[in-house]
C-alpha cells in the first residue's frame, strides 16, 4: 500500500500525457500496478522501484492506445525530413500554456513529444515501443516540435 501511494501520482501523471483522459489513465495506472505487484520479483534493485514502474505505466498506456485503435496513424509511412538548424532566443513561457500546446498536438506527434522529451525516451526505444522505425519517430518529433513552437509563438513572455 505505502509503494501505492508513494508513487500513483507520478504514474498517473506519466499515463494522463499520452492518453489524455482521466478515466483511461487512472485505469491504466491501475494495470500497471496490478503488472508491477504480479512481477516483483524481477526487481533487481530497490532504487529502480520508480523508473520501473514509470517504464510499466508507459507501456500499459500505450497498450491501452493499441486497444482502443487510436495508434492507426502508427501505420504511416513517412520518410525523414532534415532538421532545420535553429537558434532558440531565451524566453519564458508557462507551464500551463506548454501543456496546453502539448495536449493540443495531434496524438502521433504528441506521443512521441512525450516519450521523448518530457520521458527521456531516446527515438531508438520510441521505436521499438511504438513498432515504428526509428526514422518515422525522428521524423514525427520534428514534426511535432515544429507544430509545438508554432502554438507557443503568440503565448511568448517577453
Amino acid at each position: 500500500m505505502q509503494v501505492y501511494l508513494m508513487y500513483k501520482d507520478m504514474l498517473y501523471n506519466v499515463s494522463f500525457r499520452i492518453i489524455k483522459n482521466k478515466q483511461d489513465a487512472q485505469d491504466a495506472v491501475h494495470d500497471a500496478f496490478i503488472k508491477a505487484f504480479q512481477n516483483m520479483s524481477k526487481l533487481e534493485n530497490d532504487l529502480n522501484l520508480g523508473p520501473w514502474l514509470k517504464r510499466i505505466v508507459i507501456n500499459c498506456s500505450l497498450d491501452f492506445l493499441r486497444r482502443q485503435k487510436k495508434l492507426s496513424w502508427l501505420r504511416e509511412s513517412v520518410e525523414l525530413q532534415d532538421e532545420e538548424h535553429e537558434e532558440y532566443e531565451d524566453i519564458s513561457l508557462k507551464i500551463e500554456d506548454v501543456k496546453n500546446a502539448i495536449n493540443n498536438l495531434k496524438d502521433k506527434y504528441r506521443i512521441i513529444i512525450v516519450l521523448y522529451l518530457i520521458e527521456d525516451y531516446t527515438h531508438k526505444e520510441i521505436a521499438a515501443q511504438l513498432g515504428l522505425n526509428e526514422n518515422t519517430v525522428r521524423n514525427q518529433y520534428v514534426r511535432g516540435k515544429r507544430l509545438l513552437k508554432q502554438q507557443l509563438q503568440h503565448k511568448l513572455i517577453l
